[in-house]
């Protein structure tokens, strides 16, 4: 496969091909990390903030309420989860923290 081009938008939005989102397996939500190698190369990693959870110990069929799950979580992954939701809230806001 060439090179694949898009242009940076004004705030600092990519979008990334479809091709590659499928083929690495990049889909909604997920959390992902940026990393200099040089400068002129970033590496995009996918992240996973919840690998030992103990949610995930329970049946899939078992009902877990919101605070259950967050309670479940260790500090470092609330951490994680409270930044993740925080950038949503602001992006649902037009990044109007106090309006």
């Amino acid at each position: 496969m060439g090179p694949m081009y898009r242009v940076l938008g004004k705030r600092g939005r990519i979008t990334i091909p479809f091709e590659i989102r499928k083929r690495v397996g990049f889909a909604y939500n997920d959390i992902l990390s940026f990393t200099e190698q040089d400068d002129r190369t970033v590496v995009v990693k996918r992240e996973k903030i919840c690998d030992e959870c103990k949610a995930k110990e329970r049946a899939k069929d078992d009902e877990v309420s919101l605070l259950e799950f967050l309670n479940s979580l260790t500090p470092e992954e609330q951490h994680a989860a409270l930044i993740h939701l925080s950038v949503k809230w602001a992006e649902k806001k037009g990044g109007d923290f106090y309006g």
